[in-house]
């Protein structure tokens, strides 16, 4: 079939991966995105874990004579699963932190309620600028008792 995929843990990557790709570009939802992001690191986990397998390989012991697999790209994995796991919590917390700020965890609700703020705050700096609006006497003549 495909030359490039000669171990069935390599083909077992390339769904998982393109999977993950789907979700993680598709939805619009945080979680579902985080999802998406630790079916990619767990398709880069199985791809380094297949690239150590050596048919017939055993364990890397001095006494043992015969093909070894080899053990960095196992301990290289189980580094990155700590650090994976890490980040997603983190991401988790701030998910969690913008669904308690913005009632909803759909990336464009979020950015269309930024996007209100900064405007109205825009509007609000502009106004207070041109003397229009944000006057503090009620007059209208300008009273600050720094201008002396």
């Amino acid at each position: 079939m495909i030359d490039a995929l000669v171990h069935p843990y390599q083909f077992a990557f390339l769904v998982v991966f393109l999977l993950g790709f789907y979700v993680l570009i598709d939805s619009r939802n945080l979680v579902r995105k985080l999802i998406g992001l630790n079916l990619l690191q767990i398709s880069v986990f199985l791809l380094l874990v297949s690239v150590g397998y050596v048919d017939g390989a055993g364990p890397p012991l001095v006494a043992q004579a015969g093909p070894h697999a080899n053990p960095l790209p196992h301990a290289l994995v189980l580094t990155a699963i700590v650090v994976g796991v890490s980040l997603t919590a983190l991401a988790l917390a701030i998910v969690v932190r913008l669904q308690s700020e913005f009632d909803t965890t759909d990336i464009r609700e979020i950015e269309r309620t930024i996007a209100v703020e900064e405007r109205r705050q825009r509007s609000i700096g502009e106004g207070q600028h041109d003397g229009t609006n944000g006057n503090r006497s009620s007059g209208g003549a300008h009273t600050d008792p720094d201008d002396d």
